[in-house]
């Protein structure tokens, strides 16, 4: 009895260090490494070694029959013994499966493939532990089980044409998790998961949409994230022909040059399609990083062609389906002067929307026109500008040295503006500003600007205002740490823009 057994006789019970051998493995791989399954892996296979080793040594052989003269009591902790081995074993094969699958960084797209490893290694530790442990025919159950099987199968037939589909689809692999693909009747998303029955997909709208594996199978569709990520966008433009097609050729190459967002690689080009007496029909070829970024990139290039073609005085021509050119209405009152190319600059710059016209037309003639050839250093890095730059026409570039690297930080294009931290605050410029094109500018002094803010003091607090919040929209780039700094510092640019210009404090 185990009640007469002193403590060193328990101990070297094989069965009792079988046990405690199991209940400690279990325990370490099972709770207190389960985050960890390399390190799990590690301890699995040292655990099962050690079980191999003290089971050969009690003569406990797990993969043959226990002999017939074993009395009843020991063969029943021998048949625990073997399950244990064999249930540690299956164990030690699937954290292999498992650590693959997450050293070759595919855990998602690999789930359905590491499902069916994993059940196949239970179904044969399974049937192993009915032939070695009970002696159970295992040849004949899997002959009487056939009819169950097709039974089975039938009921299951579309289950499992989706299982074996999505085996198919994952061996073929014509999409991985994070492809963006469409199908022939407009369905389109990217591709979240793949499990047994069906591929997951989120598309434009953030649903979650689920095709059927054999729907998808079946299918045709095209992946737009394959061979690359990168994704061609085609946009075609008609514009007026009042210049040569060569020079609007060079506009529309300019804009492709404005973004940062179109990739160089392969280069964006501009081809001439059609050519009559109404317009000229350009296309714009070019490629983003990923199918999700094409609408907000398309938007931006529409963005960039409008400010160009108005920059260099071009006109959209109407659609071909448009039957007339409609006239502009007459206007009610005495024709308007033009206004200058400075005065126009001065209106689109949100700095001087709360001047007056008077005060605009004022400090427009007090404006300089500068020119640079492609390639010129416009500003250097932390240079302390003294004025206001407005671009006319052109493209520069804005990139930042910083150890032994430039980084391009942002490009500029008609209608945009800098200099007006080192007008407005004193601050130095954070990159250095070269010409990747012709570029014209204008200069709005700091001088000029002076006379206008002595005369209307209260100008310091609007264009601080137009400072604070174009701070803002740039806070959600920023870290918690720089956001708080940012907003510390705004309430500040009243005082400093008063004390730059020699204003009274209010």
């Amino acid at each position: 009895m185990i009640s007469d057994l002193n403590m060193k006789e328990l101990a070297a019970d094989p069965f009792v260090q079988t046990g405690l051998l199991a209940l400690v493995g279990a325990l370490l791989t099972h709770v207190l490494l389960r985050h960890y399954p390399a390190r799990r892996l590690i301890v699995q296979v040292t655990f099962f070694v050690a079980l191999t080793v003290l089971l050969l040594h009690y003569d406990i052989i797990p993969y043959e029959l226990a002999p017939a003269d074993t009395p009843a009591f020991e063969r029943v902790f021998v048949a625990l013994s073997k399950i244990i081995w064999w249930t540690n074993a299956a164990w030690v094969l699937i954290a292999c499966v498992r650590v693959f699958l997450i050293f070759e960084r595919l855990p998602r797209r690999g789930r359905l493939i590491q499902d069916l490893l994993i059940g196949t290694i239970y179904l044969g530790a399974g049937l192993s532990v009915v032939a070695y442990v009970f002696g159970a025919p295992v040849g004949t159950l899997i002959a009487t089980s056939g009819v169950f099987a097709i039974i089975l199968g039938l009921a299951l037939q579309s289950t499992l044409s989706d299982v074996f589909s999505g085996i198919a689809l994952n061996l073929s692999r014509p999409y991985a998790v994070g492809d963006w693909i469409v199908l022939d009747d407009g369905i389109a998303g990217t591709v979240v998961e793949t499990n047994w029955r069906a591929t997951h997909l989120l598309n434009g709208s953030n649903d979650l949409v689920v095709l059927p594996n054999s729907v998808l199978a079946k299918a045709r569709f095209t992946n737009l994230s394959s061979p690359s990520r990168n994704h061609g966008v085609t946009l075609h433009i008609r514009m007026m022909p009042t210049t040569a097609p060569s020079a609007i050729s060079d506009v529309m190459q300019n804009v492709l040059l404005s973004t940062t967002s179109v990739v160089a690689v392969p280069a964006p080009s501009v081809v001439i399609i059609s050519l009559d007496a109404q317009a000229i029909e350009f296309e714009l070829s070019f490629s983003v990083r990923d199918f999700g970024t094409a609408s907000t990139v398309k938007h931006e290039v529409y963005d960039l062609i409008y400010r160009h073609s108005k920059a260099a005085g071009l006109a959209l021509a109407p659609s071909r389906q448009a039957s007339a050119v409609f006239a502009a209405p007459p206007q009610a009152g005495p024709a308007r002067a033009p206004r200058s190319t400075a005065f126009r600059l001065l209106d689109a710059v949100p700095l001087f929307v709360a001047l007056t016209e008077d005060e605009k037309e004022a400090l427009a003639a007090t404006m300089t026109r500068r020119t640079y050839r492609k390639g010129d250093l416009v500003v250097e890095q932390d240079a302390n500008m003294k004025s206001l730059m407005i671009i006319r026409s052109g493209v520069l570039v804005v990139s930042r040295h910083e150890q032994d690297r430039e980084v391009e930080l942002s490009r500029l294009a008609p209608g945009d503006y800098f200099g007006e931290d080192g007008l407005f605050t004193g601050s130095c410029e954070e990159g250095t500003i070269k010409a990747l094109t012709a570029v014209v500018v204008y200069e709005v002094e700091q001088a000029a600007l002076a006379k206008l803010v002595h005369d209307r003091p209260s100008i310091a607090d609007e264009v601080s205002i137009t400072l604070s919040r174009r701070a803002k929209r740039g806070q959600a780039l920023l870290s918690d740490k720089e956001r708080t700094a940012a907003m510390a510092a705004v309430p500040g640019l009243v005082a400093r823009i008063r004390q730059l210009f020699e204003l009274p404090h209010s």
